[in-house]
């Protein structure tokens, strides 16, 4: 199974920590920001490394080169960065089957290989977490049925239908990527990957969430410091 990585955005909310380099290789206890999701994807059996880069994508292959502990790297690029659900278009051409996507800014301190296993029973899964409302007007919320199907998922609605959202780890089918090519963008210019996933499931994709471990979405400063410690205690 591939691992997608989007890895293309500037990082701008991290101030002067990416005046001269990429958000990806911004150092968390250590390494850079990215090593740490090339080893949660390798760690849970995946055998290849499909990197979306963009801003400074040279620093990043400079510094990984083609492979990861092993694992050989392919670089996809996305020269413009309009949201999660365009970057993860370029992968098509290095996918084959299911894959894990995680986000390129997500530290996630235990094991996301309940979400790999959980694919095995069900044709997509979401990693998600409970959020207060005020958060869940941010990002991709989810709503489930009783058994735990998702029903529907909608990108920064302003009445959330559930606090449950996604936290940037997935494992989908490779249908996602004629999904993906009918988005049209959002009010600010971006291609919501939200709306891809609510498009398998409303074409009946049996999809299905799972609950990880503590993760951290370094976008500030203040990221930087928590998946530090975070990763330090653990």
């Amino acid at each position: 199974m591939e691992a997608v990585i989007p890895a293309a955005g500037r990082g701008t909310r991290l101030g002067g920590l990416t005046d001269d380099q990429p958000k990806g290789l911004v150092e968390i206890a250590g390494q850079p920001l990215l090593a740490h999701v090339f080893m949660t994807a390798v760690q849970a059996g995946t055998d290849e490394l499909v990197v979306i880069v963009g801003h400074e994508a040279a620093q990043i292959v400079d510094r990984f080169g083609d492979a990861f502990d092993g694992v050989p790297i392919t670089y996809a690029h996305q020269r413009e960065q309009l949201g999660l659900g365009h970057a993860v278009s370029k992968a098509e051409p290095h996918v084959s089957g299911d894959f894990l996507l995680l986000n390129g800014d997500n530290v996630f301190v235990e094991s996301v290989q309940p979400a790999v296993e959980a694919a095995s029973d069900a044709d997509a899964v979401l990693a998600v977490e409970e959020v207060s409302p005020a958060v869940a007007t941010t990002t991709g919320v989810i709503q489930t049925d009783d058994s735990g199907s998702v029903v529907s998922i909608v990108e920064k609605p302003a009445d959330p239908p559930s606090t449950l959202v996604t936290t940037g780890c997935y494992v989908l089918p490779e249908q996602i990527f004629p999904a993906c090519a009918l988005l049209q963008p959002s009010a600010d210019g971006e291609y919501q990957l939200s709306e891809a996933v609510d498009l398998l499931v409303y074409a009946g994709f049996d999809t299905t969430t799972v609950r990880l471990g503590d993760r951290v979405n370094v976008n500030t400063p203040t990221d930087v410091k928590q998946a530090t410690t975070l990763l330090c205690d653990g």
